[in-house]
Protein backbone atom coordinates (compact mmCIF):
# COMPACT_ATOMS: atom_id res chain seq x y z
CA UNK A 1 0.00 0.00 0.00
CA UNK A 2 1.23 3.46 -0.86
CA UNK A 3 2.05 5.63 2.13
CA UNK A 4 2.48 9.34 1.47
CA UNK A 5 5.34 11.12 3.18
CA UNK A 6 5.23 14.78 4.20
CA UNK A 7 7.26 15.95 1.18
CA UNK A 8 5.19 14.00 -1.32
CA UNK A 9 1.93 15.22 0.21
CA UNK A 10 3.07 18.84 -0.22
CA UNK A 11 3.86 18.27 -3.90
CA UNK A 12 0.61 16.37 -4.41
CA UNK A 13 -1.61 19.23 -3.24
CA UNK A 14 0.55 22.33 -3.77
CA UNK A 15 -1.64 23.88 -6.46
CA UNK A 16 -4.83 23.39 -4.45
CA UNK A 17 -3.14 24.69 -1.30
CA UNK A 18 -2.53 28.00 -3.07
CA UNK A 19 -6.30 28.49 -3.30
CA UNK A 20 -6.67 28.23 0.50
CA UNK A 21 -5.03 31.62 1.02
CA UNK A 22 -7.06 32.45 4.14
CA UNK A 23 -5.49 29.66 6.16
CA UNK A 24 -6.27 31.46 9.42
CA UNK A 25 -9.96 31.03 8.58
CA UNK A 26 -9.67 27.28 7.96
CA UNK A 27 -12.72 25.49 9.42
CA UNK A 28 -11.83 23.38 12.44
CA UNK A 29 -14.62 20.82 11.98
CA UNK A 30 -16.10 19.85 8.62
CA UNK A 31 -19.09 17.52 8.36
CA UNK A 32 -20.05 15.86 5.07
CA UNK A 33 -23.27 14.18 3.99
CA UNK A 34 -21.85 11.81 1.39
CA UNK A 35 -24.60 11.41 -1.19
CA UNK A 36 -24.86 10.17 -4.76
CA UNK A 37 -23.14 6.78 -4.79
CA UNK A 38 -26.20 5.04 -6.22
CA UNK A 39 -26.77 7.68 -8.90
CA UNK A 40 -23.09 7.55 -9.84
CA UNK A 41 -23.43 3.80 -10.44
CA UNK A 42 -26.75 4.12 -12.29
CA UNK A 43 -25.27 6.65 -14.73
CA UNK A 44 -22.69 3.98 -15.63
CA UNK A 45 -25.17 1.08 -15.74
CA UNK A 46 -23.46 -0.46 -12.72
CA UNK A 47 -25.00 -1.99 -9.56
CA UNK A 48 -25.42 0.40 -6.62
CA UNK A 49 -22.71 -1.36 -4.64
CA UNK A 50 -20.20 -0.28 -7.29
CA UNK A 51 -21.02 3.31 -6.36
CA UNK A 52 -20.47 2.58 -2.68
CA UNK A 53 -17.13 0.97 -3.48
CA UNK A 54 -16.06 4.02 -5.45
CA UNK A 55 -17.34 6.28 -2.68
CA UNK A 56 -15.08 4.46 -0.23
CA UNK A 57 -12.10 5.52 -2.36
CA UNK A 58 -13.28 9.12 -2.09
CA UNK A 59 -13.41 8.85 1.72
CA UNK A 60 -9.75 7.87 1.72
CA UNK A 61 -8.81 10.68 -0.65
CA UNK A 62 -10.68 13.38 1.28
CA UNK A 63 -9.40 12.15 4.66
CA UNK A 64 -5.85 12.46 3.34
CA UNK A 65 -6.45 15.96 2.06
CA UNK A 66 -8.23 17.13 5.22
CA UNK A 67 -5.30 15.87 7.26
CA UNK A 68 -2.81 17.53 4.93
CA UNK A 69 -4.35 21.02 5.09
CA UNK A 70 -4.86 20.96 8.86
CA UNK A 71 -8.55 20.24 9.45
CA UNK A 72 -9.04 19.15 13.07
CA UNK A 73 -12.23 17.07 12.71
CA UNK A 74 -13.84 15.44 9.67
CA UNK A 75 -17.26 13.89 10.34
CA UNK A 76 -18.67 11.68 7.59
CA UNK A 77 -22.32 10.59 7.48
CA UNK A 78 -21.71 6.97 6.50
CA UNK A 79 -24.97 5.19 7.45
CA UNK A 80 -28.15 6.66 8.89
CA UNK A 81 -30.82 5.01 11.01
CA UNK A 82 -33.10 5.34 7.96
CA UNK A 83 -30.70 3.46 5.68
CA UNK A 84 -31.83 0.13 7.16
CA UNK A 85 -34.86 0.48 4.85
CA UNK A 86 -32.67 -0.20 1.80
CA UNK A 87 -32.51 -3.67 0.17
CA UNK A 88 -30.80 -6.24 2.39
CA UNK A 89 -28.10 -6.94 -0.18
CA UNK A 90 -27.13 -3.27 -0.24
CA UNK A 91 -27.21 -2.96 3.56
CA UNK A 92 -25.05 -6.08 3.90
CA UNK A 93 -22.51 -4.59 1.51
CA UNK A 94 -22.49 -1.27 3.39
CA UNK A 95 -21.93 -3.10 6.67
CA UNK A 96 -18.85 -4.73 5.14
CA UNK A 97 -17.33 -1.48 3.88
CA UNK A 98 -15.81 -0.43 7.24
CA UNK A 99 -13.80 -3.66 7.26
CA UNK A 100 -12.58 -3.13 3.69
CA UNK A 101 -11.76 0.51 4.37
CA UNK A 102 -10.27 0.42 7.84
CA UNK A 103 -8.25 -2.78 7.51
CA UNK A 104 -6.47 -1.49 4.41
CA UNK A 105 -6.24 2.16 5.52
CA UNK A 106 -5.24 1.59 9.15
CA UNK A 107 -1.45 1.60 8.58
CA UNK A 108 -1.75 4.95 6.83
CA UNK A 109 -4.02 6.31 9.55
CA UNK A 110 -1.32 5.46 12.06
CA UNK A 111 1.37 6.99 9.84
CA UNK A 112 -0.62 10.21 9.56
CA UNK A 113 -1.48 10.32 13.28
CA UNK A 114 -5.23 10.23 12.47
CA UNK A 115 -7.67 9.17 15.18
CA UNK A 116 -10.83 7.22 14.28
CA UNK A 117 -14.02 7.83 16.26
CA UNK A 118 -17.66 6.93 15.74
CA UNK A 119 -21.04 8.41 16.63
CA UNK A 120 -24.27 6.45 16.45
CA UNK A 121 -25.82 3.31 17.89
CA UNK A 122 -22.88 0.93 17.59
CA UNK A 123 -24.74 -1.89 19.35
CA UNK A 124 -27.25 -1.93 16.48
CA UNK A 125 -24.54 -2.76 13.94
CA UNK A 126 -23.53 -6.31 12.97
CA UNK A 127 -20.88 -7.84 15.22
CA UNK A 128 -18.24 -7.90 12.46
CA UNK A 129 -18.80 -4.19 11.78
CA UNK A 130 -18.55 -3.39 15.47
CA UNK A 131 -15.33 -5.39 15.72
CA UNK A 132 -13.52 -3.53 12.95
CA UNK A 133 -14.66 -0.15 14.27
CA UNK A 134 -13.59 -1.04 17.81
CA UNK A 135 -10.20 -2.19 16.54
CA UNK A 136 -9.58 1.01 14.56
CA UNK A 137 -10.68 3.21 17.46
CA UNK A 138 -8.50 1.30 19.91
CA UNK A 139 -5.43 1.32 17.66
CA UNK A 140 -5.71 5.06 16.93
CA UNK A 141 -6.97 6.32 20.30
CA UNK A 142 -3.67 7.96 21.21
CA UNK A 143 -3.22 9.70 17.85
CA UNK A 144 -3.36 13.48 18.12
CA UNK A 145 -3.94 14.60 14.53
CA UNK A 146 -7.12 14.74 12.47
CA UNK A 147 -10.17 13.14 14.11
CA UNK A 148 -11.92 11.04 11.45
CA UNK A 149 -15.40 10.68 12.90
CA UNK A 150 -17.84 8.27 11.24
CA UNK A 151 -21.59 8.66 11.79
CA UNK A 152 -22.75 5.03 11.62
CA UNK A 153 -26.30 3.93 12.41
CA UNK A 154 -26.78 7.56 13.38
CA UNK A 155 -29.94 9.66 13.52
CA UNK A 156 -30.02 13.10 15.09
CA UNK A 157 -33.54 12.86 16.49
CA UNK A 158 -32.71 9.56 18.22
CA UNK A 159 -29.53 11.17 19.58
CA UNK A 160 -31.49 14.10 21.03
CA UNK A 161 -34.17 11.81 22.52
CA UNK A 162 -31.48 9.70 24.18
CA UNK A 163 -29.81 12.83 25.57
CA UNK A 164 -33.14 13.99 27.02
CA UNK A 165 -33.70 10.60 28.67
CA UNK A 166 -30.25 10.72 30.27
CA UNK A 167 -30.84 14.26 31.53
CA UNK A 168 -34.22 13.27 32.99
CA UNK A 169 -32.59 10.32 34.75
CA UNK A 170 -29.97 12.66 36.21
CA UNK A 171 -32.70 15.00 37.49
CA UNK A 172 -34.76 12.14 38.95
CA UNK A 173 -31.71 10.73 40.72
CA UNK A 174 -30.95 14.12 42.26
CA UNK A 175 -27.65 14.58 40.41
CA UNK A 176 -28.89 17.50 38.31
CA UNK A 177 -31.16 20.43 39.09
CA UNK A 178 -33.67 21.52 36.46
CA UNK A 179 -32.46 25.12 36.66
CA UNK A 180 -28.97 23.91 35.72
CA UNK A 181 -30.14 22.53 32.37
CA UNK A 182 -28.93 24.79 29.55
CA UNK A 183 -27.42 24.46 26.07
CA UNK A 184 -23.98 23.68 27.48
CA UNK A 185 -25.42 20.90 29.65
CA UNK A 186 -27.37 19.39 26.73
CA UNK A 187 -24.17 19.37 24.65
CA UNK A 188 -22.57 17.18 27.31
CA UNK A 189 -25.13 14.43 26.68
CA UNK A 190 -24.83 14.39 22.89
CA UNK A 191 -22.64 11.98 20.95
CA UNK A 192 -20.44 14.89 19.90
CA UNK A 193 -19.69 16.07 23.43
CA UNK A 194 -15.97 15.55 22.80
CA UNK A 195 -15.98 17.53 19.53
CA UNK A 196 -16.37 21.18 18.52
CA UNK A 197 -19.54 21.95 16.58
CA UNK A 198 -19.10 21.79 12.78
CA UNK A 199 -18.01 25.03 11.11
CA UNK A 200 -18.89 23.79 7.63
CA UNK A 201 -21.41 21.24 6.35
CA UNK A 202 -21.01 19.88 2.83
CA UNK A 203 -23.64 17.83 1.04
CA UNK A 204 -23.00 16.29 -2.35
CA UNK A 205 -25.28 15.15 -5.22
CA UNK A 206 -27.54 18.21 -5.43
CA UNK A 207 -29.81 17.35 -2.49
CA UNK A 208 -30.52 20.34 -0.22
CA UNK A 209 -31.63 18.90 3.12
CA UNK A 210 -30.09 17.68 6.37
CA UNK A 211 -31.58 14.17 6.40
CA UNK A 212 -31.67 13.91 10.21
CA UNK A 213 -27.98 14.76 10.55
CA UNK A 214 -26.61 16.69 13.55
CA UNK A 215 -29.71 18.87 13.88
CA UNK A 216 -28.62 20.36 17.22
CA UNK A 217 -24.95 20.78 16.34
CA UNK A 218 -25.53 22.56 13.01
CA UNK A 219 -27.34 25.58 14.49
CA UNK A 220 -24.69 28.06 13.29
CA UNK A 221 -22.83 25.92 10.77
CA UNK A 222 -22.21 27.25 7.26
CA UNK A 223 -23.83 25.04 4.58
CA UNK A 224 -22.36 24.31 1.15
CA UNK A 225 -24.17 22.19 -1.43
CA UNK A 226 -22.82 20.78 -4.68
CA UNK A 227 -24.31 18.80 -7.56
CA UNK A 228 -21.14 16.69 -7.61
CA UNK A 229 -21.85 13.04 -6.79
CA UNK A 230 -19.78 11.74 -3.87
CA UNK A 231 -17.59 9.35 -5.94
CA UNK A 232 -16.62 12.35 -8.12
CA UNK A 233 -15.90 14.63 -5.14
CA UNK A 234 -12.19 15.43 -4.99
CA UNK A 235 -9.59 17.71 -3.45
CA UNK A 236 -10.48 20.53 -5.83
CA UNK A 237 -14.19 20.41 -4.92
CA UNK A 238 -13.29 20.21 -1.24
CA UNK A 239 -11.02 23.21 -1.63
CA UNK A 240 -13.84 25.12 -3.37
CA UNK A 241 -16.15 24.48 -0.40
CA UNK A 242 -13.53 25.65 2.09
CA UNK A 243 -12.80 28.79 0.06
CA UNK A 244 -16.53 29.61 -0.02
CA UNK A 245 -16.62 29.16 3.77
CA UNK A 246 -13.64 31.48 4.22
CA UNK A 247 -15.40 34.21 2.25
CA UNK A 248 -18.49 34.20 4.45
CA UNK A 249 -19.17 36.49 7.39
CA UNK A 250 -20.15 34.34 10.37
CA UNK A 251 -22.17 36.59 12.69
CA UNK A 252 -23.80 34.04 15.05
CA UNK A 253 -26.90 36.25 15.21
CA UNK A 254 -24.93 39.45 15.73
CA UNK A 255 -23.71 42.18 13.40
CA UNK A 256 -20.04 41.20 13.09
CA UNK A 257 -18.42 42.99 10.19
CA UNK A 258 -21.49 45.15 9.50
CA UNK A 259 -22.43 48.64 10.54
Amino acid sequence: MKIFGKKQKKQEHSLIDDDLSNSELLPSHIAIIMDGNGRWAKKRALPRIAGHHEGMKTVRKIARFADHIGIKVLTLYAFSTENWKRPKSEVDYLMGLPEKFLNSFLPELMERNIRVTMMGNKEGLPKHTQAVLNNAMEKTKNNTGLILNFAMNYGSRAEIVQAMKEIINEVNSGNLAIEDINEFKVNQYLMTSHLPEPDLLIRTSGEVRLSNFMLWQLAYTEFWFTDTLWPDFNESTFSEAITAYQNRNRRYGGLKGEE
